[in-house]
């Protein structure tokens, strides 16, 4: 059954598209993910908002822990995923990723921000599980 999201999930929502949209107005499509990821980081801790970037989660399968099973670009407040792009085209995987990386870190709700379009309202996908 769905459970919808914390005042704190919603609130933190807000803030990444926000600062998704103050760096595309800023810098453009065009830069490398790096670079955005970051002046995203550069934005989120002007915000006061805690993160950490290139997370690493690990995977159990069975009794096999498997320690770097998975890298997050951002985790925000132990609570929203975020995975950074900068590619032409959409890809549908970049979605099947982030449903897997939220079941396997038990998070609820994630962001894939894709720089390299002309509107930053068309690179951001909210999913939510």
């Amino acid at each position: 059954m769905y459970q919808s999201l914390s005042v704190r999930e919603e609130s933190l929502g807000k803030q990444i598209v926000d600062v998704a949209y103050t760096i595309h107005k800023f810098l453009g499509p065009g830069l490398l993910e790096s670079v955005y990821e970051k002046c995203f980081c550069h934005e989120l801790s002007n915000r006061d908002i805690p993160y950490l970037r290139q997370k690493e989660v690990a995977i159990i399968y069975n009794s096999l822990k498997i320690d770097d099973g998975l890298r997050l670009d951002i985790l925000v407040d132990d609570l929203v995923i975020i995975e950074l792009k900068a590619q032409e085209n959409f890809h549908p995987v970049w979605e099947a990723q982030m449903i897997s990386y939220l079941k396997l870190s038990q998070k609820r709700l994630g962001f894939l921000i894709n720089f390299h379009v002309p509107l930053i309202k068309e690179g951001i996908k909210r999913i939510v599980l």
